[in-house]
């Protein structure tokens, strides 16, 4: 079911991401768990951002166009839920999205859901969250949520995105990855070429942080299956292509029949 609620902050990271916080609207939202996920949606007449393309389909009238959305807030924040989303210019619900502004309404669901989390994990696993572009979003519940509770676990997040403007957040990991001993946090972009300046960090896929040996240095130990539970968000090929890599190296894939050590959020 779709409840009413209310946009209480958005924060422009560029033109074409954003991080919004959606406050509910005479009503809370229930308890969840970090790195879950919640339907939002809006009507097919809301207006469309300035520089969306044509949408690929069109839509009855008065139906509610609504996508699910992982949620980065912490899960002791009882304030406001915060997204981390993209625009897609072509898309349907996103640039509705992105024409709202502070105090408008929209429609979210009233159940959080999903298996992406990691309360069942034993503290004793080190947990490696690998993310391409808004696949960063429920690892910042999860961080935010359990992060300064375990601080003897080790953690780390490998990050990749087309450019440097693109990785949200970057501030506030750096800022952790100064003061707590056992996180460590990676970036890498694909496209330096567009960079307004040079730019001076790693360059690539977030698979060529792993070839480099960013986590082993880090960590002062190799990951392993024994040792390390990974966590896998973003681009489909991303997911596809480090699952058979981490399937080589002894990985196995978890679901709750059978729990393994890949974890993996499809929402592309």
């Amino acid at each position: 079911m779709l409840v009413h609620a209310k946009i209480h902050d958005i924060k422009l990271i560029h033109p074409g991401l954003a991080i919004f916080q959606v406050v509910a609207e005479d009503w809370q939202f229930p308890e969840f768990t970090a790195g879950q996920y919640v339907i939002l949606g809006l009507p097919s007449e809301a207006p469309r951002c300035i520089g969306a393309l044509p949408e690929e389909k069109c839509h009855k009238p008065d139906t509610i166009i609504r996508r699910a959305y992982s949620i980065a807030s912490a899960n002791s924040n009882s304030r406001y839920l915060e997204f981390y989303i993209n625009l897609v210019p072509s898309g349907e619900l996103t640039p509705r999205l992105f024409a709202l502004n502070i105090g408008d309404s929209l429609f979210i669901g009233s159940k959080i859901t999903g298996i992406f989390t990691i309360d069942q994990i034993p503290l004793s696993r080190n947990l490696l969250f690998i993310a391409t572009g808004t696949g960063l979003a429920p690892y910042m519940s999860m961080i935010r949520s359990h992060l300064l509770e375990h601080l003897e676990r080790k953690l780390c997040v490998l990050h990749g995105a087309r450019n440097s403007w693109e990785l949200g957040y970057k501030a506030q990991l750096r800022h952790l990855q100064t003061y707590i001993p056992n996180f460590a946090y990676h970036t890498v972009i694909s496209k330096p070429e567009a960079e307004p300046t040079k730019w001076h960090g790693n360059v690539g896929y977030v698979s060529d942080l792993l070839d480099q040996g960013v986590v082993t240095q880090s960590w002062h130990q190799d990951y392993s299956p024994e040792n390390t539970s990974v966590f896998l968000c973003g681009n489909p090929l991303m997911i596809e292509s480090l699952s058979t890599r981490l399937e080589k190296e002894g990985f196995t894939h978890h679901t709750t029949k059978a729990p393994g050590n890949i974890h993996i959020e499809k929402y592309w």
